[in-house]
This record gives C-alpha cells, structure tokens and sequence, in this order.
C-alpha cells in the first residue's frame, strides 16, 4: 500500500487548525499527489484564503468552474483560513500559496520568514477607518484622539490610525479594544468607538443592512503610497523546486482570466462564487453588490472601466508605505529589534508572473 502524500498530509494539518470548523469539514477531503509539477505536466496546488470566502477571492471560484484550472493542467484546492494564517501556513508548507498582503510580507520576512508577492490584485486603497455614522461627534479622524480603535492588536494598522490623527490635527492617543466576531456588533454595543472596514466588503454590508458608517481613507490623511496591496505570495524555497515556478504561472495564467471574467461579467461570477463557496453561506445579494462595486469603481484596475487586471506591484507606492511603515517601528526582527533599512519593495514582491500572465489573458 502507498502511503499518503506531502499534499494529503498538508490538507490534514491544513483541516485540523482550520476555522470555522464546518467550513473545514467541508472543504476538506481526500487529496493526492504534490504541489509540484507532475511526470504528464499536471500540477496541483493547494490555496489558503486569509478570511471568509469573498469577492477578493472570486477569481479563483470562477477559474474552477469555468474549467480555467482544467485547461491549465492545475488541480486546486481552496483551503479555508487556518489560525495560524494563511503566511504561516505557507511558510510552514501547508498551502503552496497563501492570500496576503505586501506589508505582511515583509513584517514575516522581517522574523525570518523567505515568502515572495507573486500577484496584487488591488490597485487602488480599499480599506476604510470608520465610526458608525449615528456618532455626531465623530466628523474627521483627529476626533479619534483618546477613542478606542476595535482592533486585532496590529502594530500596522495602529501606525495607520495614528498618522491619520496627527494629519487631521490631533496627537494621535488612542485606546484598543479587540474585535469580536462581528466589528460591527462591537461598535454598536459601545466597546468600541471605530474600527478597520473593506470598502468592498463590509461597507457594501453596512449599505444593504446597516449601520451606517462614516469612513476615511488613510491616504487622504498622511499615509503615503498604497497600504492596501492584497494578493497571493509563496514561499522562495517551494518557487525555486523543479515544476513549481511553471505551476504557480499556469495557476497564475487560469486565476487571472477568472478575475477579468468577473469584471466583464460580475453578475455571473457572483453566482460562482455563492454556489462555490456553500460552506460560508454567503448572501448573493451582498456578493452581487460588492462585485458591482468593484467593477464599477475599478479597485482592481488602474484605469475606471477595465476589465483587464494587471496583477503588478506598484513598486513606487509599495516603497512610500513600507518605509513609513519601517519608520513607525513596525517591522520588527524575533528578537524585537529593527532592521538598519526599510523592506525593500523590487525585493519582496516580484511582477515576472503576472505580466506574463496578463499576456496569455490578451490572446
């Protein structure tokens, strides 16, 4: 009998610290194979989500059934997010490739982490730092001095907060209180006074049921270059072992024509992404209108109406931000201490498989 394989393995671990535990149940079954490239030039990769399935992960739902993947040669698996994080995860060899940030690249990097940024699907900001709109004494963020900020404790986020309050005239003094399951919930019972929001996701949510929000955008108050840089990384040793730089570009290849299909068509990839994604019961009506949003506001793209993404760092915005970043001190060693330099953008993260990707969506 043949024993059971690194991917299996990693699916197992992968299904033990995932959560929710119905969502791991679910996506979690029997798998074989590596991730690497196959002896008939198939190749399977397992993918981590950073948190509930969503539009930002829509691309990949719709590669799958649209048979992207298959014609690629890619067998995929969709791995809900671990504990650990999907960083971790990747790090550790649970995933091939992880949905991340740039800046949390390099803030794992800093501790000894080797992941590279492979793909940044947003182009444009889309985090926003709102109070519920009922608040009145909430009108810009220097009336956020001495609040309390619903946070999970990110030494990011908190320099964040602080440079928008300093910008709008205030010291930058704030209280944290952790968030809850639902940051909503936690400002409305009063624990909290503001918090972190996708634009794209639950401000979408706050339109449709409520409660209204009053948001700012962190680069209209002092925070230079692009904080909102989401996609995929992997981890350098996994990319550099024979078969796995042609699989992640024809995973690469599928998972963007799924994206530009979904900005053509946002009403159908909704669908997909619903009737992909069962196990996070996910309201159609919120999935439909975040995917009008983002089509229709072109946070994906550099240019409002295209339905094309580039899938590239913008190493110029990526540089201002980690180094105002590295300057607040957050991008600290194991040992708590910083590095002489700021992270280097050209070194994190790399374009080579995006444009080329990009490329094979043109033809």
């Amino acid at each position: 009998m043949r024993g059971i394989s690194t991917r299996a393995l990693r699916r197992a671990l992968a299904c033990m610290i995932a959560v929710p535990a119905v969502a791991a149940l679910t996506a979690c079954g029997a798998a074989s194979g590596d991730s690497s490239t196959g002896s008939e030039g198939d190749a399977d990769i397992s993918f981590m989500l950073d948190w509930t399935p969503n539009t930002n992960h829509i691309g990949l739902y719709v590669a799958q059934q649209l048979g992207y993947y298959s014609a690629e040669h890619v067998s995929v698996d969709i791995l809900p997010t671990a504990q650990a994080g999907a960083e971790t995860s990747v790090e550790n060899g649970v995933a091939d490739i992880g949905f991340t940030t740039l800046s949390n690249v390099a803030a794992f990097n800093a501790q000894g982490s080797s992941l590279k940024f492979v793909f940044d699907l947003t182009q444009k900001p889309v985090a926003r730092w709102c109070s519920l709109a009922s608040r009145t004494d909430i009108k810009t963020p220097k009336d956020l001095d001495g609040k309390t900020f619903v946070s999970f404790g990110s030494a990011e986020q908190t320099a964040v907060v602080r440079q928008m309050i300093k910008s709008a005239g205030g010291t930058g003094k704030f209280q944290t209180a952790t968030a809850g399951t639902n940051t909503f919930d936690t400002l409305t019972s009063g624990k909290g006074d503001f918090g972190g929001f996708y634009v794209t996701w639950e401000n979408v949510e706050s339109e449709l049921n409520g409660p209204a929000l009053n948001c700012f955008v962190a680069s209209d108050w002092g925070v230079p270059g692009n904080p909102d840089q989401l996609g995929f990384a992997v981890k350098r040793s996994w990319l550099a072992k024979k078969g796995n730089a042609k699989a992640l570009q024809r995973f690469l290849d599928a998972t963007m024509k799924g994206y530009d299909y979904a900005l053509k068509h946002p009403d159908k990839a909704a669908d997909m992404l619903v009737s992909g994604a069962k196990e996070a019961n996910l309201s159609s009506k919120l999935v439909h209108r975040s995917m009008e949003k983002i089509a229709s506001q072109g946070y994906w793209t550099t240019s409002k109406g295209s339905t094309t993404l580039p899938g590239t760092t913008n190493m110029a915005q990526a540089q201002e931000y980690l180094e105002f970043q590295y300057k607040a001190g957050t991008y600290k060693d194991s040992q708590g201490k910083i590095g002489r330099t700021a992270p280097k953008a050209t070194k994190l993260a790399s374009n080579e498989y995006a444009k080329a990707a990009a490329k094979v969506a043109e033809q």
